[in-house]
């Protein structure tokens, strides 16, 4: 019980810091299945929410959209780890993210008494898109030069935060799928990564969490204690052009980094599959993913000023 009460009172800085502070939350696919995972997840979530803290929700569901898809005969084609969105598949990713994924999360908040709210970024005109046009790329399986048409994919164009202002400010938590729209109303498969650091960057947020299924950026993914808890954009950087880093890290590197170079303080890259770590990453000084800050060198952020700072230990 001393243990826990220790662990409460050393959380009370950071519960001050961040109270009524606006942090953006971006779930991976693999962690939106029911059970003891998400509600673990939602479990942590509905803590910060109790604690003041104004949440954001975005999730992806590529795997879940490939399963439905192989049910209904619809095949998943990828090229560089990238979705091909046909007609077909975008009808998939539409009862998959803004359906049955959308739906198990905002289940989990209610057996909290949470008061989630679903939707998509179609919702309220949220997020303007534009058709990925074709593009020659190098095909990463037989390292030949190739035209390719996504298809039915999005680049995010405009986000308009005020759907989700409301909702912030009459106490709702929004839970938003990666979907969005162009100006004639065509649906977009849009990346959820890239979604959520959009909306971040449009509200201000004060932190950007990637919630995924790995410790954050690791040297070697087969060596836990390779973690590298702390990185500026620099370091970030030199770790993506040696090469170190690789597969599915690099974009999820890649929009921490462009979140902090837009002004968001913080953006953390965390293991959501393990116990309570979105917790220990936003209410204990040393943390336990990775943090993307712009410098280490340059001045904290007014935040970081009400939080406790001890000699070798990560400013979180």
């Amino acid at each position: 019980m001393y243990t826990d009460v220790g662990l409460l009172k050393n959380a009370i800085p950071y519960v001050r810091a961040f109270k009524n502070k606006i942090f953006v939350v971006k779930l991976g696919g693999e962690l939106c299945e029911p059970g003891k995972v998400l509600d673990n997840i939602a479990e942590q979530l509905t803590l910060l929410y109790q604690l003041g803290m104004k949440l954001i929700i975005v999730h992806g569901g590529g795997d879940q959209a490939t399963e439905l898809g192989e049910k209904l005969g619809v095949r998943s084609d990828f090229v560089n780890g990238r979705r091909v969105t046909t007609a077909e598949m975008l009808e998939v990713a539409k009862m998959s993210f803004a359906g049955t994924i959308n739906t198990d999360i905002l289940s989990a908040f209610r057996r909290h008494g949470i008061p989630a709210v679903g939707l998509s970024g179609i919702d309220g005109n949220l997020v303007q898109a534009k058709k990925r046009p074709a593009a020659e790329i190098r095909d990463s399986q037989d390292n030949t030069l190739k035209t390719v048409d996504y298809g039915l994919v999005g680049d995010i164009q405009r986000v308009d935060p005020r759907l989700v202002e409301y909702l912030l400010a009459g106490d709702y938590l929004p839970v938003i799928s990666s979907l969005a729209a162009d100006v004639t109303g065509q649906a977009l498969n849009v990346n959820a990564d890239t979604l959520a650091g959009h909306l971040a960057l449009a509200l201000k947020a004060t932190k950007y969490c990637l919630l995924t299924n790995v410790d954050g950026v690791m040297k070697s993914l087969t060596d836990s204690s390779s973690l590298i808890s702390y990185l500026d954009l620099d370091e970030a950087q030199l770790l993506l052009e040696s090469g170190v880093i690789g597969g599915g890290m690099i974009p999820k590197l890649t929009t921490c980094m462009d979140a902090v170079r837009g002004g968001i303080p913080r953006a953390h890259i965390v293991n959501g599959s393990v116990k309570d770590s979105l917790l220990r990453e936003i209410l204990t000084n040393e943390g336990c993913g990775t943090l993307v800050v712009a410098s280490k060198s340059a001045p904290q952020d007014p935040v970081a000023d009400l939080l406790p700072i001890h000699e070798g230990q990560v400013p979180y």
